[in-house]
């Protein structure tokens, strides 16, 4: 390992006088941190954090416990490589927990080491071991609908009102970017006046090439508000659809008009899930499975109070056809049994009082897979009555946590960009075999607004409050219709106020629940 700038370093090289200065003044040279920095997946002891370089260097990474870095209490180094597209991703062991960390990357020239670009930094919170009051964020959803940077409107600025909440983390509910989402330089809105993208090369086509992949993440990464929270705020982050293309299914043949309207090259799904797969977690600061490099799903443990649980549906799931089948099989898999299985043992096993269900999509929102023909079934829900297809899945998770006791079930979801408030009431179900719980729906960041979706009584949910489009369709980010949602847990009374905001930071909606 390199050895670690300290005061002490800096005063030595202004003792060597002359020696130092033809360093300092070459500039160019020295590499530059280009997109901020981010942190992840944060326990009582470990986090990730992330750094992209301009070109190829050695990263510098080092964690102390105050913001003067008068002790620093460990650090690692990453080589910025043009094999991950110059990103670092690094975990930090051995933290303390319930604990300000400060996290500081700089960047040495790989053939003259001395050479070191001008570090950043980023901090967060480690999670507690004792009960104290806990709060996150979370939504979906961000670049679609062709609304991208408008700089003249300040860009994406609901992630400026995200970081005024200073929760503890925040839950990004899949969509990350859309890759499949091109964008154009003018878009001409309802009033008259202009919506006017910032366009780069990545984001003019649908993405195809990992490079594309990447450069949709790169583009996000250009707005101020999103590096801003990203260097105060962890993420947990999964993916959904848009991260590859809308809707897909694992072997899905790329023969949809939209697939053809899109230009791609590639016959299958699969093709594009690769590239897109490994952009996502090159960009995104969350853990590697060596056991399964490509995993989403996972748990994050924040403290006594609060276990995450983040799903993947997309990955494991079956064709998204009719939905109807009255016997469980491969064709009605949508988180698939390795995961099932892993959720079940991870909630028998958890012993913290609420179990956060991070989910991509609603369960009870009938959402199409072929939105021209209105046919075939992207979510779980498939229409009224008992359960099918997927819903048998569903059904059988429901049944399970009932019967094992699993208390203090909430989920958290996104995708059909609006925001609402389910609850789930086994007495109006036409499935009754499981406890109430509730789910709460947010987003879009930054794309476009929809809905609302039809409910589908099969898991009785009853809606407690929606906020979405009186008619119109894919409201542009500049009518305010773009939501969050923030969860206080408190550590006295361990009660959680669950509260729907929208991108001005306005409290739509909210209710406080009791632990049971």
């Amino acid at each position: 390992m390199p050895p670690l700038l300290t005061r002490r370093h800096l005063l030595a090289g202004a003792a060597l006088g002359a020696v130092a200065r033809p360093a300092i003044s070459r500039a160019a040279d020295r590499p530059a941190l280009s997109h901020g920095l981010q942190s992840g997946d944060v326990s009582g002891e470990s986090a990730v954090v992330w750094a992209r370089a301009d070109r190829p260097a050695r990263a510098v990474i080092e964690w102390a416990t105050t913001e003067s870095f008068s002790e620093i209490r460990g650090g690692v180094f990453v080589d910025a490589l043009p094999e991950s597209d110059l990103t670092v991703k690094a975990a930090l062991p051995g933290l303390p927990p319930d604990q300000e960390i400060f996290y500081r990357v700089h960047l040495q020239n790989l053939a003259e080491p001395a050479l070191r670009g001008t570090p950043l930094v980023g901090r967060f919170r480690s999670a507690p071991a004792l009960p104290r009051d806990v709060s996150f964020c979370w939504s979906g959803d961000t670049v679609g609908q062709g609304w991208g940077i408008d700089a003249d409107r300040g860009g994406m600025t609901i992630y400026a009102a995200i970081l005024g909440n200073r929760p503890d983390f925040f839950l990004h509910s899949g969509d990350t970017i859309y890759a499949d989402g091109p964008l154009q330089a003018e878009v001409k809105l309802p009033d008259g006046s202009l919506w006017r993208n910032l366009v780069t090369e990545e984001k003019a086509k649908s993405a195809e090439t990992l490079q594309e992949f990447r450069g949709n993440y790169r583009y996000n990464l250009l707005d101020h508000n999103l590096r801003a929270m990203n260097a105060a705020v962890p993420i947990l982050a999964q993916w959904d659809d848009h991260e590859v293309t809308n809707n897909w299914w694992p072997g899905e043949p790329l023969t949809r008009p939209e697939h053809r309207r899109k230009g791609y090259a590639e016959a299958n799904s699969l093709v594009l899930a690769a590239r897109a797969t490994r952009a996502f977690h090159e960009y995104m600061p969350m853990r590697f499975e060596p056991a399964e490099p490509g995993r989403v799903y996972r748990k994050i443990a924040y403290g006594p109070l609060l276990d995450v649980f983040l799903l993947d549906m997309r990955s494991y799931r079956g064709p998204n056809g009719a939905n109807d089948e009255t016997e469980a099989g491969a064709r009605t898999q949508f988180l698939g049994p390795a995961q099932v299985a892993w959720l079940k043992r991870e909630l028998t096993q958890s012993r913290a009082t609420w179990k956060a269900i991070a989910a991509d999509m609603p369960l009870g929102l009938v959402v199409p897979y072929d939105a021209e023909t209105k046919s075939g079934s992207e979510a779980v829900a498939q229409g009224n009555g008992p359960p099918l297809g997927r819903e048998l899945e569903i059904a059988d998770l429901l049944r399970f946590i009932r019967d094992r006791d699993v208390r203090n079930t909430v989920w958290f979801t996104a995708d059909v960009h609006y925001t609402a408030a389910h609850y789930y009431d086994p007495d109006k179900a036409r499935f009754q075999d499981f406890s109430p719980f509730w789910e709460f729906v947010s987003g879009p960041l930054h794309a476009g607004t929809f809905g609302p979706n039809a409910l589908d009584d099969t898991f009785g949910p009853q809606l407690r409050f929606v906020k979405a489009p009186d008619g119109r369709q894919n409201l542009s980010p500049a009518e305010g219709c773009q939501f969050f949602g923030h969860v206080a847990i408190e550590g006295a009374t361990r009660r959680m106020t669950v509260t729907l905001k929208d991108a001005a930071d306005t409290a739509l909606w909210h209710t406080v629940l009791d632990p049971v």
